[in-house]
């Protein structure tokens, strides 16, 4: 029997997770599948970088906080996941040798009115280093079975290999400073195959919840069959950005020109899992300028906002959220 259901949250009641320590060679072997940008993956192109050394992505960190998540409560509770994430703020870099704890109060629970066996319970989290400082908030709601009751699981979609609809994208400018970007512009940043073997790799080092990690326990699930963790759909969205980036910078390289950068991110808000990622789905990754202004703390950069989605072969959305990015102004001459 589970040691957590539904009606043990309550609010106002506070969780101390971990710790666990953050190495070198965490920080780089996760950017370098998911994030390989300069300050996640190399400590001397760090230091001539935006940041200024190395540090682990946010998306690294958000995998940490889960894992502790998973280890210390919803491996021994009736978890159904989680339909998102309301907000996450990176407030401090994780830096190699970091020793992390994550403190988790409980704000509110709910009933589900449309899934009687079932409640929801919103969390907030912060995750702090050695210094007690916050490197990372976040907040959102985790569905739980109640105590003793059996929750019918959702038909799992049958695997589908056509190609993911084609839609029409507005062509940008081949390597964009903050000035050039428009706001609706969209980039279609590629697609990815989700097989079993990369989900169930993936979840058990940072979320290995039944549904994630056993394909036969994931068919007794809520879902149906084995789907891969939200954390590692929306890993992939960074690893396609990342990648059309770097295309998008070899091209300006060849005409001689010098590429606009990146920098990091403060963090986004209404992540939603809005459907399962199962085994054998294809997922179309776009991303959608929102606005764009220039930074009043740092000199020659700006915040471009984007709205983010992954659609899969069958054309539904499932994953979407909005987000934030230090983007290169155009240098002066």
């Amino acid at each position: 029997m589970p040691r957590f259901a539904f009606e043990d949250f309550v609010p106002g009641s506070t969780h101390m997770l971990g710790p666990v320590s953050v190495s070198k060679e965490d920080i780089i072997s996760f950017a370098r599948e998911f994030d390989p940008q300069p300050f996640h993956v190399d400590e001397i192109a760090a230091k001539d970088s935006f940041v200024g050394t190395l540090i682990a992505s946010g998306w690294h960190t958000c995998a940490i906080n889960m894992r502790l998540l998973a280890d210390e409560l919803l491996l021994d509770s009736t978890s159904m996941g989680s339909p998102g994430i309301d907000e996450v703020k990176w407030m401090r870099p994780v830096r190699p040798g970091d020793t992390l704890r994550s403190r988790l109060t409980i704000l509110d629970t709910r009933p589900s009115k449309s899934r009687p066996t079932i409640g929801l319970v919103q969390f907030h989290g912060e995750l702090l280093n050695q210094n007690d400082e916050t490197v990372m908030s976040q907040g959102n709601w985790i569905m739980f079975a109640r105590r003793g009751v059996e929750v019918p699981a959702i038909p799992a979609a049958a695997p589908h290999t056509d190609p993911a609809p084609v839609r029409e994208t507005q062509a940008i400018s081949a390597n964009p400073y903050l000035e050039d970007l428009l706001a609706g512009e969209t980039d279609e940043l590629g697609s990815y195959t989700f097989h079993p073997d990369d989900i169930i790799r993936f979840a058990k080092q940072y979320d290995p919840q039944r549904f994630h990690v056993d394909p036969e326990a994931a068919k007794k699930s809520l879902f149906g069959g084995l789907c891969a963790s939200g954390w590692h759909t929306v890993s992939i969205w960074m690893k396609q950005m990342i990648a059309y980036r770097e295309h998008v910078r070899m091209e300006a390289l060849a005409r001689g020109e010098r590429p606009a950068r990146l920098g990091s991110s403060p963090g986004f808000t209404n992540l939603k899992w809005l459907k399962p990622v199962y085994a054998g789905d294809t997922i179309t990754y776009r991303s959608t300028l929102v606005s764009k202004r220039v930074s009043a703390s740092r000199p020659g950069w700006g915040l471009a906002f984007h709205h983010n989605t992954g659609i899969n072969q069958r054309g539904e959305e499932v994953i979407s959220f909005d987000g934030s990015v230090f983007w290169e102004r155009r240098p002066e001459r």
